[in-house]
């Protein structure tokens, strides 16, 4: 995501896009304008922390709201038995996808964190939907961790993968290399906050970002993993004519095909 220059000009209803020399204009009420201007709003969002305003049954949950409506529809339609997410914090996510499988009426959610601290955990473990985790406190990275991971699955369940503790190349690779052996046939593991790679050098970012992100990890992965292709789902209504997501989690979804 290479911004460059953008000026929205409401008098005449333009957006305009000036980048290494090139300039075009599209009518305000068109996709191309709203593409431009979302990408503003997302970095200008990162910035200020947009994402930590929001929570879900309580619990903070630091995520863009498209980005949860988009992966209900994911588990709308996989109805997994289980969902496996790295990266606890305060649980907000946990609780989401706990909610939404409650609605199914099936299914546990598994969260692993390197630390799950004692206010989140009291507050997890005395949740309304606490029936419906599994915290499990270690690197998600090490063998033991995914063996306790492995206990919590039975024979013929439908598993879905999300990726959202350490986001740097390398952990995400060690997760997607040892993770992704659990998700069902047609079902996904998703590596979040991919957009690290285009705020490189933004507040709040580091300048190896460029190279250190989630989906550098993301396309090495599938070049030696032919049993998972790249799918971004597609919209399960649409009567708009916006055909890509708003989103922190770009090249994320890594579907399993065999």
């Amino acid at each position: 995501m290479s911004l460059g220059k953008i000026v929205i000009d409401m008098d005449s209803n333009t957006v305009s896009h000036k980048i290494d020399g090139e300039e075009t204009t599209h009518e305000f009420n068109s996709p191309e304008a709203f593409k431009l201007i979302s990408d503003v709003w997302l970095r200008s969002g990162w910035d200020v922390k947009y994402a930590y305003s929001f929570s879900w049954l309580g619990r903070p949950i630091i995520q863009l709201p498209e980005d949860m409506v988009r992966v209900q529809e994911i588990i709308w339609r996989l109805k997994p038995d289980i969902i496996i997410e790295t990266g606890i914090a305060h649980g907000g996510s946990l609780v989401f996808y706990a909610s939404v499988l409650k609605a199914l009426g099936k299914g546990k959610v598994v969260g692993v964190d390197i630390e799950i601290r004692k206010h989140n955990r009291e507050a997890l473990e005395n949740h309304e939907l606490a029936s419906f985790l599994t915290l499990i406190e270690a690197d998600s990275t090490l063998e033991s961790a995914l063996d306790k991971v492995r206990s919590e699955i039975k024979s013929g369940d439908t598993t879905l993968v999300i990726l959202d503790s350490c986001h740097t190349k390398d952990h995400v690779a060690s997760e997607l290399k040892m993770y992704a052996p659990l998700v069902s046939i047609g079902s996904y593991i998703i590596a979040t906050d991919g957009v690290m790679k285009d705020f490189a050098g933004a507040p709040r970012s580091e300048a190896d970002w460029s190279w250190n992100n989630p989906q550098s990890a993301i396309f090495e992965f599938l070049d030696s993993n032919p049993n998972f292709v790249l799918e971004e789902p597609e919209f399960l209504f649409n009567e708009g004519l916006v055909r890509d997501r708003i989103t922190y989690w770009p090249n994320a979804y890594l579907k399993r095909i065999k």
